[in-house]
Formats: C-alpha cells, sequence, structure tokens
C-alpha cells in the first residue's frame, strides 16, 4: 500500500507498483511510469470530449478529388485598410509567401488582385507543389518592404506610413484573412487555398471566459503599438474557445480520478492527492499547447512546422501566423504535447527521494547547515524579464489549479517585486535605482554562495548572453560585466570555462542568424587570501603571453566563432582576478570593463596575427574582402594590393578566385566555383579557395563532400578552420550577417568533417 510520507505527485508511485488507478490500461512499473500511463489516459479522454464539444470548429479541408482530410494549420495574416482613397483594399500584412523550402517540394502562396471589385479584393492561391502537381515559378516578393510596420498595398502599390498601421490597431481595426489551409498528407503536407467556410468558423467562435489581464513589463515590448494591451489579444477567438474547454476539462478529468482511484481502492483523502498530482501534470500540458497555439506563432517553410511563440524570450509581434488545430496529431495538438510532456515524467525516478530535495528560497539568504556545491544560471541584468513572461502561462495554470493551490495562485499574475532584474519599470522607470538594486542582490546572492561553497568543489555559472547587447550612456554595458565585477569583489577567481552546446539550432532566434549557440560555464574557486596586487603593464604582458594558446586550444576545440568572444572570458578573466588588484597609472583599480576590452583586443590581434601562415593569395583575398566582401572594386585598387603582396591580379584570376573585366573586379562567388574541384588536382592551391569550396559543400552538397576535401587538401585545408574565424570576425564588425553565419556553420561542422575525412568517400556511400 501507499504510504504517506511518499505523497503527494508521483513519488507514492515509486513506492507502489500497483497498476494506475483507472481500468482501461493495465500496467505496472517502477519510478514515474505508473503517473505518466494515468496522465496520458486521463489527457486522452481530455481531446476525446473537447471533439465531442468543439470539433464543429476544427473543419476539415476538400481535395480537388471531392475527398476530405484533416488540417493541421491555418496560416492567417493581420489586415488593415489601404489609406489611399482610390483603394480603399484590405491590406494582408505578409512577410514572406514561403510554404515549403524543402527540395522538389518547393510551394508558395500566389495573391490575386480583384479589382473589378470596390474595394479590390485580394484572393490567394498556390503555387508550386500542390496536391501532387508541380507549378514553376517561386514565391513573389512579399508586401512587407522594411522592418517595422512598413508594408506594401497589394491592390495599388501605395505604402503607408508606418504610423497608420499602429493607429488602426490601436483604433481595434486591424483584421485577419486567411492566406492558406495546411493538411498532413501521406508523409508530406499538402497546402490548400482558403475558403470562406474556414474563414467563418473563426469568426463565428465565441470564447465564454478570456485572459483579460494587461501585459506587462518585457510582453509589452512591441504589442500595445498596434493595440494588443491584454492576454485575450494574444489569442485568436476559436484558440480562446479550445484552450477554455481543454481548462475546465481539467477539472473534470480531476473528479474522474478521483472516482477511479477509489474504485481501485484509494481512500477519499489519497483519491484526491493523487487526482491533484494528475490534474497538475495536464495543466503543464495545456500550457505547452498554449505556447503552440496563439496569434504570434509562425510557419517555417524549411521544416514545414509551426513554431512556438517562447522559441526566444519575448512576445514579438508577428505580422502572418499560423494556427495550430488543437485537436490534430501534429505539431501545436493537444496529444502531441500529450506525449512530449509524459516522455519527459516517464524518465523521472522517484523512488530517489530519500537522495535528493528542491527548495524555492532566495539566493540572497540560502540557508544551509553543510557546505553545497553550487551550479547556477544567474539572472541576465536587465535582457530577460522572466516574471513577466511567465505571465502568459501563469494566467491559465491559475484557471486551471488555483482552486488546488489556493496560496500559490492568490495573485492575479506572477509576483515581481522580489525578482533580481534591471527592469526600471518596477522603479517608476528609474534606471540607476533599477541598477543599484540589481548589483546589491547578485553581489549578495555570491557573497553567500562563497560561504556555503564545499571547498572541495569549483562554482560554476551558466551563461548564454553576448557582451555586446545592452548599450548605455554610450558605452558597452552588459550582463557580463555586472556578473563578472560580482564575482571577482566577492572574492572568486575564475579558474575556467566550459563552452557547452546547449541552444537548439532551430530555435526562431538562432534561423538565419548568428545567436549564441553555446551556454558559457565559468569555473570559479575562491581566490588565494595572499593573492598580490599588479599594474596595467603586467596584465597586459600575462594576457598576450597567455591567451593566445588558450584561443589555439578553443580553435582546435571547434568553438563556434559566434561563441568566441564568450568562450574567451574565461581564460581572460583567469589572468584578471588572479590578481587581488590592478591598479591603473594613476593608483586606482583597474574595472571590469577594461579588463574586457583588453582581452577583446588581443583576440583581435591573435587572429589577424595568424594572416601570415596563409599564402598570398589568400593573404589578398582576406584584405579585399575586409573591404568589398564579394561586390565590385576598382581593378587599380586591386593591382596595388596585388603588387604589395608580390603577386598579379592575373595570377589571382588564374587561381580561379577572381573575376576581373571592364576595369572591376569582384572575389568569386561560392556558388560560382568549380562544384567537382579537389583541393589535390589544384594547381594553384589557396586557403581561401578550399575555406569557401568547403562551406558550399557543407550547405549544398553534404558533409562527406567536405570531409573529402579536408582529407585531401592537406595543410591548407586545415588552414581553412582558422580562415573562417578570421572571416566570421570581419563579417560580425561589418554587420555582415548572411556571410559570418556561413563561416559559422563550417566551424560547427568541423568536428563531423574531421571524422569524415577519416573515411574514404566511397565507403560513405557518396558519388562525386
Amino acid at each position: 500500500t501507499l504510504t504517506t510520507d511518499h505523497w503527494p505527485g508521483a513519488t507514492g508511485l515509486a513506492a507502489d507498483v500497483r497498476p494506475p488507478p483507472h481500468t482501461n490500461v493495465l500496467f505496472a512499473g517502477p519510478g514515474a511510469t505508473g503517473l505518466a500511463a494515468d496522465v496520458r489516459h486521463y489527457g486522452k479522454w481530455m481531446r476525446d470530449e473537447a471533439y465531442k464539444r468543439i470539433g464543429h470548429l476544427y473543419p476539415k479541408a476538400k481535395l480537388s478529388d471531392g475527398s476530405e482530410i484533416a488540417v493541421m494549420a491555418w496560416w492567417w495574416a493581420r489586415t488593415v485598410t489601404c489609406p489611399n482613397p482610390a483603394c480603399r483594399a484590405a491590406m494582408p500584412l505578409v512577410s514572406s509567401f514561403w510554404l515549403s523550402k524543402k527540395k522538389n517540394r518547393r510551394a508558395w502562396i500566389e495573391p490575386e488582385v480583384d479589382r473589378g471589385l470596390d474595394p479590390p479584393q485580394i484572393r490567394f492561391t498556390i503555387g508550386g507543389d500542390t496536391e501532387g502537381r508541380k507549378h514553376p515559378g517561386t514565391a513573389p516578393d512579399p508586401p512587407k518592404v522594411a522592418r517595422g510596420a512598413k508594408f506594401r498595398c497589394l491592390a495599388c502599390g501605395n505604402v503607408p506610413p508606418d504610423g497608420h498601421i499602429k493607429a488602426e490597431g490601436v483604433a481595434g481595426r486591424m483584421g485577419a484573412q486567411l492566406l492558406a489551409i495546411i493538411a498532413e498528407g501521406d508523409r508530406r503536407r499538402i497546402y490548400l487555398a482558403p475558403t470562406q467556410e474556414h474563414e467563418r468558423v473563426v469568426l463565428d467562435a465565441r470564447p465564454k471566459w478570456k485572459p483579460d489581464n494587461d501585459l506587462i513589463g518585457k510582453c509589452r515590448d512591441q504589442l500595445p503599438l498596434y493595440g494588443m494591451d491584454t492576454f485575450a489579444d494574444l489569442f485568436t477567438s476559436r484558440q480562446l474557445v479550445a484552450l477554455t474547454t481543454f481548462s475546465d476539462l481539467i477539472g473534470e478529468a480531476r473528479q474522474r480520478v478521483i472516482s477511479d482511484a477509489q474504485a481501485a481502492g484509494f481512500d477519499a483523502a489519497r483519491s484526491e492527492e493523487y487526482a491533484d498530482a494528475v490534474a497538475t501534470y495536464l495543466a503543464f500540458v495545456l500550457d505547452r499547447v498554449a505556447d503552440f497555439n496563439n496569434a504570434t506563432c509562425r510557419w517555417v517553410p524549411s521544416i514545414e512546422k509551426v513554431m512556438n511563440l517562447f522559441a526566444r524570450q519575448a512576445i514579438p509581434m508577428v505580422w502572418d501566423y499560423v494556427e495550430a488545430n488543437i485537436l490534430h496529431t501534429t505539431v501545436g495538438g493537444w496529444e502531441t504535447c500529450l506525449d512530449y510532456q509524459m516522455s519527459c515524467l516517464e524518465k523521472l525516478n522517484p523512488s530517489d527521494h530519500d537522495k535528493g530535495k528542491a527548495v524555492q528560497s532566495d539566493a540572497t539568504r540560502l540557508m544551509q547547515e553543510r557546505p553545497v556545491v553550487v551550479s547556477t544560471d544567474p539572472p541576465y541584468y536587465d535582457n530577460i524579464g522572466y516574471a513577466d513572461l511567465s505571465d502568459f502561462f501563469y494566467v491559465w495554470l491559475r484557471r486551471s489549479l488555483g482552486h488546488i493551490y489556493p496560496d500559490l495562485f492568490s495573485t492575479l499574475l506572477v509576483p515581481k517585486s522580489e525578482e533580481l532584474v534591471a527592469t526600471p519599470y518596477r522603479f517608476d522607470g528609474d534606471k540607476e535605482k533599477a541598477r543599484v538594486f540589481f548589483e546589491d542582490g547578485l553581489f549578495r546572492a555570491f557573497a553567500r554562495m562563497r560561504e556555503i561553497a564545499h571547498p572541495a568543489y569549483p562554482l560554476t555559472i551558466y551563461y548564454a548572453y553576448k557582451q555586446t547587447e545592452s548599450v548605455k550612456d554610450g558605452a558597452t554595458s552588459t550582463g557580463w560585466e555586472t556578473l563578472l565585477e560580482g564575482l571577482v569583489r566577492m572574492g572568486f577567481q575564475i579558474t575556467g570555462t566550459w563552452p557547452m552546446r546547449t541552444e537548439s539550432s532551430i530555435r526562431s532566434v538562432s534561423l538565419g542568424t548568428n545567436a549564441l549557440a553555446s551556454s558559457i560555464v565559468l569555473v570559479c574557486r575562491p581566490r588565494p587570501a595572499d593573492a598580490r596586487r599588479t599594474g596595467r603593464r603586467r596584465f597586459l604582458r600575462a594576457l598576450r603571453t597567455e591567451l593566445p594558446a588558450a584561443l589555439h586550444h578553443l580553435q582546435q576545440g571547434h568553438i563556434a566563432p559566434v561563441d568566441m568572444n564568450q568562450a574567451v572570458i574565461g581564460p581572460g578573466m583567469a589572468i584578471y582576478s588572479r590578481y587581488r588588484q590592478i591598479l591603473e597609472a594613476d593608483g586606482t583599480s583597474m574595472p571590469v570593463r577594461t579588463a574586457l576590452a583588453f582581452i577583446n583586443q588581443v583576440v583581435d590581434e591573435y587572429l589577424a596575427d595568424q594572416d601570415s601562415e596563409y599564402d598570398a593569395d589568400t593573404r589578398w583575398a582576406l584584405a579585399w574582402f575586409e573591404q568589398h566582401a564579394f561586390n565590385e572594386g576598382v581593378y587599380g585598387d586591386a593591382e596595388t594590393l596585388a603588387t604589395a603582396k608580390n603577386i598579379s591580379v592575373q595570377g589571382l584570376v588564374e587561381a580561379g578566385i577572381l573575376h576581373s573585366g571592364g576595369g572591376k573586379v569582384r572575389l568569386v562567388r561560392r556558388d560560382e566555383l568549380d562544384r567537382e574541384w579537389y583541393p589535390a588536382t589544384d594547381k594553384r592551391l589557396t586557403v581561401w579557395k578550399v575555406c569557401q569550396q568547403m562551406i558550399y559543400a557543407v550547405g549544398h552538397r553534404g558533409e562527406p563532400v567536405a570531409g573529402e576535401m579536408l582529407r585531401t587538401g592537406g595543410v591548407a585545408a586545415v588552414a581553412a578552420q582558422s580562415l573562417a574565424y578570421r572571416l566570421y570576425a570581419i563579417s560580425e564588425k561589418n554587420g555582415w550577417a548572411e556571410e559570418a553565419f556561413w563561416y559559422n556553420v563550417l566551424i560547427t561542422s568541423w568536428l563531423e568533417l574531421s571524422k569524415l575525412s577519416m573515411v574514404p568517400l566511397q565507403e560513405q556511400g557518396q558519388f562525386v
């Protein structure tokens, strides 16, 4: 029988391997798997009940042969009225018309303007691959013409000021138009043109409850500018009906659990406790469903999936959005989210409950009787407002579980005053008060951690935050600076750095960008009491002596270029923090900000020094790239630079890396290089060409082909890795995000390329 000290939650099932309370599933097993089976059972009952109640809101789509198919998602665009008096058409605010960019399955949305109506009406059809029929062409240019609310009217070509779109939103006149219907076919997506029936269903949906709580703090960054002031504004009417239906069903499922548990032999008290546990996990499923079922979710054509809202820590304005079918079994559906959550729960092993415990506590007042190992992910200054963003989930949890945990959900929104974050709005807009609050709390937390930390183990701090994301008073001022200042001031010494690959490559913030791919783990120990002082000159000498070796080690570990500046902070600050104090020429202490500037300077010097290791052609291409990228330049300038490198423009042309004609020259683009080329057959081998060709191979021909280039390229191919780091730094400095992206891709693929280079291409099943 279950023992009372194991309740509530999953731990009871660790002590008891009896079947779950319901009789539909026969199961006996260890850990939390019994609880997971129960949650699945009642979750699927909820889905079936929801289908009975709201299934009519999710109609099937008709194919051209008259048959019907289940819809997995609907793609919508927000609309405003064109201000042109001669037009007045409903302008679809679309940022992309692509449905699928997959090879041999490309599909897009085609707008058609009916100017015979007054006002003109814009309809949409499907181009490319639709219902198995392929149509030639490509996606048309979207009406979005610039950053922000800049859109072109598809009917008249007018581009109204962004103030018009904002005013329409604030006035409540922003509408929505269906762009496409997305169905699930046989191992492929089927894209269909919108119909009035499918549009009307959403307009007819009438939710009985709305989360009318105002958006606060980080949630208000963009949305109120367009009339979206409450959490209810983040959902379509159909989504609100569906989410409230499932929220109500959680309460009904809880009652069923109580009845089933008592029928299985549980007493009344334990039946309620177990029902509370099942209801809690079902509420977690509902929160995940809400993340995929709101009017800020996007469609990603490269993977043909719905992307959830919280792919990054913000609620952005999304012009065209995708509404998932909550009753379907694909991404965003209730059953899909249920299975995902339960696959996690099944892996828990609460039989080890006596070996650990979880305690909610203020980090500045941790009460600990014995030394502990401390590993923490600290707050990121003003970058992320977790309490603000948590309100999105809290409003649904409160509705589903407020009666079970009245103390936990006693407030309308998440309590925020204690959160350690430098958010000015909580201090009446006073940035200085926000800064002092954050620094004081962070420093006190580090001081307490030092007091309770086990002397045999280091403090480890996870951090995934760029150095230059927050600017204040015209100078760089980052969460890094405050974090490091706190560590050093509280007597810690940084002794190591562990870059760890922790971020998903398909999260929205990383798609086509150079967002951090790793978390940087700082390894810290208390600084020895007898640590000495030093001066600026000796500190700089130590940096230039010791940091290059650390940089080389990081490069050999294939650290992504996007992460390099963060990763090198560790060894750089290890030098800074081993001294009790570093004195400037005027006798003042060197601040962390100055030390970070010197560390970055040494990194730049190290990368520049590597240029001498390359062949003359590559050194020329590197210098030209820094000024022109792959754009044209004057022949005379190219010849002058070539003479300085003791080569000629004609030689660069013969090497296959330069185009010359009409008094202009430009570097050969990657897609123009010889696709059948291999380093071993090149008569004028250059590191530049090897690097560019390997990037093209990784992106378009596959890693095995690039691995073969690494195998046959000798010293030049090995040097391509360091060149990619150098080219990334140049691209990042000049703001060439797309170009920087590809150098980052090559480095992150290098470990796999190294493995493939050991295997002959024929054995990899590839044919060139």
